[in-house]
């Protein structure tokens, strides 16, 4: 572990785990490359066809478009990095460039789960009121609840992890292949109890919150669902819920691996490398295949795009 006898002396953090890469480097580029590329591609096609065919121009589709644009968003947070890292002989990543990447990656996973909350909000007032949809859910009130989404999500870190911007390092080495906050936080010269209070904080604001207003969405469709209705609205309600019950599910587990990284130190690097990576790997690309491409509209429309 590289020390510094004066914590001013640090401009930079060292990505240790790429040093372990060797040779494997260039396949490990040509992998990362392809991950990349294809969830930026499955997302923007989603955008561009939900952008061009006006009967997808549904509050359901908007907030799918803004999903979308954060999975973008997130991977764009983690990728580059890694392929600049791959072939580098440093592996430093300076302060405000990490700080840069520790504010991306846990803003798009707050506006990741806040925007499941919106669209499990949609689907409730589709199913439970659905003479009141088309008054409730309006475009303008769609656009500014995307809005608050990422202001929401954007506070919520400044509030939750404003305290790293003015701490003091005594070491620079970080075991992994991001700007993890935790991490970080291990090489400051003193952790104070700010450390908990701030994970405590940006848990409840950012999960809990958002997490409870799925979670009750979901309660009331369940009730309604269970009543005597038509078997036209069990299909559609079946068809639109399951998709966002599996993506909050994958969340959970991902959130627990992230705490399990966190939290076990002992674990084997490259076992809590996968972990702390496991959301950015999976939740982008299964999005555009779970929300999107499964839809019947949505495949007819990139059908007639295709065809024509």
């Amino acid at each position: 572990m590289e020390k510094m006898e004066n914590s001013s002396e640090i401009v930079s953090f060292v990505l240790s785990a790429f040093e372990n890469v060797g040779e494997l480097k260039y396949l490990y580029f040509v992998i990362i490359l392809v991950w990349y590329v294809s969830i930026c591609v499955a997302n923007t096609v989603l955008i561009v066809v939900i952008r061009v065919d006006r009967r997808l121009h549904e509050p359901m589709y908007i907030l799918l478009c803004n999903l979308c644009v954060n999975e973008i968003n997130a991977s764009t947070s983690l990728y580059p990095l890694l392929l600049s890292q791959m072939f580098s002989d440093s592996h430093e990543v300076t302060l405000p460039w990490c700080f840069l990447q520790m504010c991306c990656l846990y803003t798009s996973a707050s506006v990741e789960l806040c925007s499941l909350a919106a669209m499990a909000y949609d689907r409730y007032i589709s199913i439970c009121h659905p003479l009141r949809y088309n008054v409730i859910m309006k475009a303008e009130r769609v656009f500014l609840l995307i809005l608050l989404v990422w202001v929401y999500s954007f506070l919520s870190f400044i509030f939750s992890f404003s305290f790293i911007f003015s701490l003091k390092f005594c070491e620079n080495i970080i075991h992994n292949v991001y700007c993890d906050h935790q991490l970080i936080i291990r090489l400051s010269c003193s952790v104070s109890i700010q450390s908990f209070i701030s994970d405590i904080s940006f848990a409840t604001v950012s999960v809990f919150i958002p997490f409870s207003l799925i979670l009750v969405s979901y309660m009331k469709i369940l009730r309604v669902f269970c009543r005597k209705t038509s078997t036209e609205n069990k299909q559609k309600a079946v068809t639109t819920c399951v998709p966002q019950i599996v993506s909050v599910s994958n969340l959970f587990v991902g959130s627990i691996f992230q705490c399990i990284d966190s939290s076990v130190i002992v674990a084997r690097l490259p076992v809590r490398i996968i972990l702390s990576i496991y959301l950015f790997i999976c939740q982008p690309m299964l999005t555009p295949f779970l929300y999107g491409f499964n839809l019947p509209k949505i495949r007819k429309t990139m059908v007639y795009l295709v065809s024509t």
